[in-house]
């Protein structure tokens, strides 16, 4: 029996709790699922296999688990199978056909479970990442600025892009310091200052992989909820001569900026300064050249406090206003005034905003606003990644990738395409802590740790790659193709899986080039071969293996071969697949301020091979984590359907 009571189950509760789905028509048949739901509670996959045989054989023919309908047994079973970690990828690998076919059903004729489900993700990835941040791991003991009255912290990503690894380290700091360190406020603030590339979707993907990080806000706000606001306070610096309007064109702001030159207007009186700023908030053809710049330096050693520009023009509708605004602040302008505005208490923001912090203190200072505590810790980089969006959405709109989900990307949804775990992604953040000291982390780190999660329940497949693949006939094989029942994991008990047998067989080129006439290897899953005779074709230096006869040896020791090969029997549903695995996008470790990105991409980051599979292949299901003998471990990202070709992503393992 399960330590904690099947009925008191996350999703078991949860789903009994928000629904009105009738008990089946006896109550002893109610305990008995119950009493049979204890059993697929374990996290063993060897006591799993009977618990999950027997439900399997009693879905055979049922759409239901008792009744011609939804009946509690169902919840209580389905939220048991979906709470165990195990359990839940075996449905996904399709091992069992009955259950996968049976929790499918019931999953997609009952749209309320998916709302349910996706509340209880959230709050279990909230806790689990707070046990991940235990007195052994990083030291997170640091005590920010006047707490006394209480922590507000905010993370305010533009909703212009999707998340990326860097994102997700300062939504997971300023979540852990508002609500483990000090259990204050936490804000979701979306910056929604920029209608040229702001979209709901962005929007919409960005609360997804919060919640999918565990990062619960206390509040949702916008940017653009201040809008007004924010233009009162830019008429009140303009009215104090704190702010004035400025036409520098922009390759020559930029040139004077660099060399501490002011402005022709910076002297600019408030009245004309004003009137401009009128002719901005009309969009008229004057306006459109205009643009305000707070008045701090011209020559600041910091070049931050020099004359940043605080407001612009753009007629382009907001995603949310629509056509009220044709002006919008930028983020430097809006952000020290938002903070104020919503009582957050502590800026938490990355090292690369240290020169920007005193450009943030003089707005608070120059509008008389209540003080916000700044707060920086060092960004999340990797080697060989670029985490600037610009850049970023520079790959994405010339094709160099997909989307913003692509597996070559370092967006959560990237990542999380390529095979990272929800459990590992959160455990390899919140280990890196909090520090200043600014470092190039290297991906191999960060894949080992999801191996070790997706390891134990990587069920075991074959495919055999098409280029030139080459068939052997066995001799001394069955005449007739037969099947045998073997496990789909050497150590761990993941269930069964149907090798096919026959004396015609498909290997690998690569592997066929390197047998000898007359030596031993190893089929895997079958026993020792002799290789009798190897035919080639001729084409001289190069030649390609056509075909192989090999001698069965099934007494020979396959301790001996120094060559040990996967295979596949032709008579068999043989599952065609495309298998892919990706390279860095760069081939620069860092770039150095001044290097061009064009210079340094990766010619071919894609890498697409043919192959067929083993009929098993066929049952499993999109997201599915497996591993294909001496290929690797891969995500199913397009399942086998109508015929068309299984889609596969390889997983890093930090080798």
């Amino acid at each position: 029996m399960s330590a904690t009571p099947v009925k008191d189950i996350p999703f078991v509760a949860k789903l009994l709790s928000e629904s009105d789905v009738p008990s089946p028509k006896s109550q002893a048949i109610e305990g008995e699922w119950l009493e049979r739901a204890s059993k697929l509670t374990t996290p063993k996959p060897k006591d799993l296999e009977t618990p999950l045989a027997e439900l399997d054989s009693h879905l055979t023919l049922r759409s239901y688990m008792c009744d011609y309908r939804l009946t509690k047994a169902d919840l209580i079973v389905w939220g048991t199978l979906r709470n165990n970690p195990v359990a839940n990828n075996l449905i996904k690998q399709g091992i069992r056909v009955n259950i996968t076919r049976w929790f499918n059903f019931i999953d997609e004729s009952n749209p309320w479970i998916a709302e349910s489900v996706n509340e209880v993700v959230q709050s279990r990835n909230k806790s689990n990442k707070e046990e991940t941040l235990t007195d052994d791991g990083p030291n997170y003991d640091l005590d920010l600025q006047d707490t006394s009255k209480g922590v507000v912290t905010r993370f305010p990503p533009e909703p212009s892009g999707f998340l990326h690894i860097g994102h997700a380290k300062a939504a997971l700091l300023n979540d852990y310091f508002a609500h483990k360190k000090y259990k204050g406020t936490l804000i979701l603030r979306f910056d929604d200052t920029n209608p040229s590339k702001e979209t709901q979707e962005f929007q919409d993907s960005i609360v997804e992989d919060l919640a999918m990080l565990g990062v619960s806000p206390d509040k949702t706000s916008h940017t653009s909820d201040y809008f007004q606001q924010l233009h009162d306070y830019c008429m009140q610096m303009l009215e104090e001569g704190t702010a004035y309007a400025d036409d520098t064109e922009q390759e020559t702001l930029r040139k004077e900026r660099m060399d501490g030159i002011p402005s022709k207007r910076r002297e600019y009186s408030p009245q004309d300064s004003l009137a401009k700023f009128k002719e901005m908030k009309a969009a008229t053809e004057e306006g459109k050249r205009w643009f305000i710049r707070a008045k701090i330096s011209p020559d600041d050693p910091n070049g931050a406090m020099r004359d940043p520009v605080v407001y612009r023009c753009n007629p382009r509708p907001h995603h949310r206003t629509g056509d009220t605004w044709k002006i919008y602040p930028t983020y430097d302008f809006c952000c020290p005034i938002v903070d104020a505005l919503e009582g957050v208490t502590h800026a938490l923001r990355t090292t690369e905003y240290k020169d920007r912090d005193a450009q943030y203190q003089w707005m608070i200072k120059a509008l008389r606003l209540r003080n916000v505590y700044n707060w920086d810790f060092a960004r999340m980089n990797f080697v060989r990644t670029l985490l600037s969006k610009r850049k970023l959405t520079q790959f994405v709109e010339n094709g160099t990738v997909w989307g913003w989900n692509d597996p070559r990307m370092p967006t959560i949804r990237g990542i999380r395409r390529r095979g990272m775990t929800e459990a590992a992604l959160q455990e390899f953040i919140l280990s890196q802590g909090p520090s200043k000291n600014i470092v190039n982390l290297d991906w191999t780190l960060f894949w080992a740790t999801n191996k070790k999660y997706i390891d134990p329940l990587s069920a075991r497949y074959t495919a055999v790659s098409e280029p030139d693949v080459v068939t052997a006939t066995v001799h001394g094989a069955r005449a007739a193709p037969y099947h045998e029942d073997k496990p789909f994991h050497a150590k761990y008990p993941l269930g069964m899986k149907k090798v096919y047998y026959s004396q015609s067989i498909l290997l690998e080129q690569a592997d066929a080039v390197s047998f000898a006439e007359d030596e031993e290897i190893t089929l895997m899953n079958w026993g020792n071969a002799i290789v009798r005779k190897i035919s080639h074709s001729m084409l001289g230096v190069g030649k390609k293996v056509t075909g192989l006869e090999l001698e069965l040896h099934l007494q020979g020791d396959v301790k001996k071969t120094k060559k040990k090969v996967h295979w596949l029997s032709k008579d068999q549903e043989l599952i065609p697949c495309e298998l892919y695995d990706f390279d860095y996008l760069i081939t620069k470790d860092k770039l150095e301020e001044g290097d061009d990105v064009d210079d340094f991409l990766t010619k071919q980051t894609l890498f697409k091979t043919d192959a067929k599979a083993d009929c098993n292949v066929a049952a499993l299901q999109e997201n599915a984590i497996m591993q294909f003998d001496r290929k690797g471990y891969y995500r199913v990202d397009q399942p086998f359907r109508h015929n068309k070709a299984a889609v596969f992503f390889q997983i890093p393992t930090g080798k």
